[in-house]
C-alpha cells in the first residue's frame, strides 16, 4: 500500500474548491459523470485505433445512491487507471488527463467529444463528500485493480485490490452531512436529467417496470407480460448531433419537445447550425411563436460543451436579438473558466456569435424563396426578432431587404424594392422624398388610414413595439425615405406636394379664427394650426407631431426621451379645417357661450376618434349630446 500527499501548490486545495471554485455545488454530478464519459470515449477511440486489444461492447454508465450507507457511487467502463495513472492524474491535481491524451492522439482524436479541460473536475466531489474512494482497473492486459481512498486533507492511500475484475472506475461519495440532498433519488434524477440529459455514454440510474407486447396470438383477456429494464435517463445521440440530411420536420419537432416537456405549441421552423472551422459548433435553434412578445425569458437556448449541459445564460455566444429563440448550441471552443460557470471573453466567442447571424439570415432567404405564402403567414410570430436583429445587428440589416416584409393593412405583404416601385409614383414629395405611411392600430386609426387610402397612398401596419426604432435604423439608413405614421397630419399635409390650396377666408378672419378657439380651449397640450382643407373634411382633426410622438414610443421601449433624459409631455396638433361650414359658423355666432359650447364639442369629438376623451370629460361630453338630442 502506497500513502503520501497529493502534489498540490497550497497547503490543502478543498477548501478552496469547496468555497471559491465552484460556486454551486451540485455540478459535481456533472464533473464526474464528465469524466466517467471522457474514461469511455477514450477506449471506444484506442479501440478503433487498434491500440486497445478489447471488446468495447455497450458500456454505460451507472449512478447508484445507498442512504444505509451515506454513499453515491459513479461506475462507467471505459479505459480504466493504473496505479501509475491514479498518482498522475488524481494525485497531481490541475493536470488534465484529457488534455495529454488529446495532445497525444491529436491526429486521430479530433472528433472523439471528449469534455475534459481542467484537472480539477473530479476534486469538485469533495464539495459534498467527506470521503472519496476511487477502484479502477485499466484495459491494459494484466494490470491490477487499485483503490484509492482520501478524507479530504492532502493525504490519500493506494493500494492493489481484487475487489474489482472488469475494467472502468468506481467512484465512491460517502456525502457528508451538510450535502444529504443529493442521496435523493429525486435530486439526483433532477441534476441527471439537467447537465446530462444528452451526454453521449447511456447513463442508467435504477430500473423501470417495462410492459412486453402480447404476442398475435394471445388470447383477448390475456395479461401482457413486464420485465424490469434499466432506467436509462439519457438520449446519446440527440439531434443536433445528427447530420441535418439523416433528419425529418417531426424529429425536430420532437426533439424540440423533448428540450421542452412544458412547450405545447410546436416551433415555426428551424436551423440547424454545423461548424467545424475556424471553430467547432453544432446546434438547433428554433423559432417559436413570439407575436409582439419581447419579454420571453423561461425556455432559453440551452448551451452544451460535447453535449453536457453548461448554462442556459448564453448573452455573447448568441447575438442579443436572437435570445428570444429556443434551442441548443454545442461547441468544445467555447471559452468557460475553470467551473465552466461563466464565459470568458474571447475573439472566438465573436466569431461564434457572427456565424449564428449569417446562418440565420441565410436561413430567412431561403425560407422566403422555398415558400413565400408560407413565409407570409409565419411573419407576425417572427417579425420581432427579425426587426430586432436589423436594429441591433448591422451584418444582418444588410441582407434584411431579401427577407424582411412590410405588411399594409389590407394584408398584403410587401419586400423593401416592391414596396418602393409600388409606392414611388403617388408617394414622393416635392423634394423627392419617398414617404412610408404606416399605422400602428388599424382600429384606433381607422380614419386616417381610410383618408390615406382614398387618395391612392398605400399604408403599411408596422405595430410591434419597437418599429420606433426600426424605423430610426431604415431612415438613417436608406437616401431619402420618411417614415410617417397616418395620423402624424392631415392627410393632405402627410406628403407635401406643390398643389395650389384654395382658400375661403383671409387672413383676417383666419386670425380672428384661431384666436377664438385657442381661447375656448385653453389647453397647452394642443397646438391650433389652420389648414385650407377641403370643406366636407372634418371640421376639427388631431394630430401627434411624428417626431414627438415617435420620441415617446422609443422612450416607453428604452432608448427615446433625448435618450433617458426625463419624460416627453403630452402634446397635439389641433387642425381646424378653415375651409369648412363649421369655421364660418364660429364666426357668425355672436353669443360668446354659444361659441364656446360649439368648440369645446367639435374639439370633444375629434378626441373621440383620437381615444382621447375619457374618464370625467368623456362623462361631461355623454351629459351634453343627451341635452342636445331634447333640443
Amino acid at each position: 500500500m502506497t500513502k503520501g500527499n497529493i502534489n498540490v501548490s497550497v497547503e490543502n486545495i478543498f477548501p478552496l474548491i469547496k468555497k471559491f471554485l465552484y460556486s454551486d455545488h451540485e455540478i459535481f454530478l456533472r464533473e464526474l459523470i464528465s469524466n466517467a464519459t471522457d474514461a469511455t470515449l477514450k477506449l471506444k477511440h484506442l479501440t478503433t485505433i487498434g491500440e486497445a486489444k478489447v471488446e468495447y461492447g455497450n458500456p454505460k454508465i451507472e449512478v447508484k445512491a445507498d442512504k444505509e450507507s451515506n454513499t453515491l457511487t459513479i461506475t462507467d467502463q471505459g479505459i480504466g487507471m493504473t496505479a501509475e495513472e491514479v498518482q498522475k492524474y488524481i494525485n497531481e491535481v490541475a493536470f488534465s488527463g484529457a488534455e495529454e491524451f488529446l495532445e497525444k492522439y491529436k491526429d486521430t482524436a479530433k472528433d472523439t467529444g471528449i469534455i475534459g479541460h481542467f484537472g480539477l473536475g473530479f476534486y469538485s466531489a469533495f464539495m459534498v463528500a467527506d470521503k472519496v474512494e476511487i477502484i479502477s482497473k485499466s484495459y491494459k492486459e494484466d494490470s491490477k485493480a487499485v483503490h484509492w481512498t482520501c478524507d479530504g486533507s492532502p493525504e490519500f492511500t493506494l493500494e492493489e485490490t481484487d475487489e474489482k475484475t472488469e475494467r472502468g472506475t468506481t467512484i465512491v461519495l460517502h456525502i457528508a452531512e451538510d450535502s444529504k440532498e443529493f442521496l435523493e433519488d429525486y435530486r439526483i434524477r433532477e441534476l441527471l436529467n439537467k447537465y446530462n440529459k444528452f451526454m453521449p455514454v447511456p447513463i442508467k440510474f435504477g430500473t423501470k417496470t417495462e410492459t412486453l407486447p402480447l404476442p398475435e396470438d394471445a388470447p383477448k383477456d390475456a395479461k401482457p407480460e413486464t420485465q424490469e429494464v434499466d432506467n436509462i435517463i439519457n438520449n446519446p445521440n440527440p439531434a443536433w448531433t445528427i447530420a441535418p440530411s439523416e433528419l425529418t420536420n417531426e424529429d425536430y419537432t420532437k426533439f424540440y419537445h423533448e428540450l421542452y416537456p412544458m412547450q405545447f405549441e410546436e416551433p415555426l421552423f428551424h436551423i440547424h447550425l454545423n461548424v467545424d472551422y475556424p471553430f467547432h459548433l453544432t446546434g438547433i435553434l428554433f423559432f417559436p411563436k413570439l407575436g409582439n412578445n419581447i419579454n420571453i425569458e423561461k425556455d432559453k437556448i440551452q448551451l452544451y460543451q460535447n453535449q453536457v449541459f453548461i448554462t442556459d445564460e448564453v448573452k455573447g455566444i448568441v447575438p442579443d436579438f436572437l435570445m428570444l429563440l429556443r434551442g441548443v448550441i454545442d461547441s468544445p471552443d467555447i471559452p468557460l473558466n475553470v467551473s465552466r460557470s461563466y464565459l470568458q471573453a474571447d475573439g472566438a466567442v465573436k466569431k461564434i456569435s457572427s456565424y449564428i447571424t449569417k446562418k440565420v439570415a441565410d436561413k430567412m432567404v431561403s425560407l422566403i424563396h422555398e415558400n413565400r405564402e408560407d413565409y407570409e403567414k409565419k411573419w407576425n410570430d417572427i417579425k420581432v426578432v427579425i426587426e430586432y436583429g436589423m436594429i441591433t445587428e448591422e451584418k444582418f440589416f444588410e441582407k434584411s431587404d431579401k427577407f424582411s416584409l412590410y405588411p399594409n393593412t389590407d394584408g398584403k405583404y410587401y419586400l423593401w424594392n416592391e414596396l418602393e416601385e409600388k409606392i414611388k409614383p403617388l408617394q414622393t414629395d416635392k423634394d423627392g422624398n419617398l414617404v412610408i405611411l404606416y399605422a400602428s392600430n388599424i382600429d384606433e386609426q381607422y380614419a386616417y388610414i381610410q383618408s390615406a387610402k382614398d387618395k391612392g397612398y398605400e399604408v403599411l401596419l408596422l405595430d410591434s413595439p419597437i418599429v420606433p426604432h426600426l424605423i430610426q435604423k431604415l431612415e438613417g439608413s436608406k437616401e431619402k425615405v420618411q417614415f410617417v405614421r397616418v395620423d402624424a397630419d392631415h392627410v393632405n399635409n402627410l406628403i407635401k406636394k406643390d398643389e395650389p390650396i384654395i382658400s375661403k377666408l383671409n387672413d383676417t378672419e383666419k386670425e380672428s379664427l384661431k384666436k377664438e378657439v385657442e381661447e375656448a380651449v385653453n389647453d397647452q397640450k394642443f397646438t391650433v394650426q389652420l389648414e385650407d382643407l377641403a370643406s366636407e373634411d372634418a371640421p376639427f382633426v388631431i394630430t401627434q407631431p411624428e417626431f414627438m410622438r415617435r420620441m415617446k414610443d422609443m422612450q416607453a421601449t428604452g432608448g427615446g426621451g433625448m435618450f433617458g433624459m426625463g419624460n416627453f409631455p403630452e402634446m397635439y396638433n389641433l387642425v381646424v379645417n378653415a375651409n369648412s361650414e363649421f369655421a364660418s359658423e364660429i364666426l357668425k355666432t355672436e353669443n360668446a357661450e354659444e361659441k364656446k359650447d360649439k368648440i369645446q364639442y367639435a374639439l370633444d369629438l375629434a378626441k373621440l376618434s383620437q381615444n382621447l376623451l375619457k374618464g370625467k370629460e368623456l362623462s361631461e361630453f355623454i351629459q351634453r349630446s343627451y341635452q342636445n338630442l331634447k333640443k
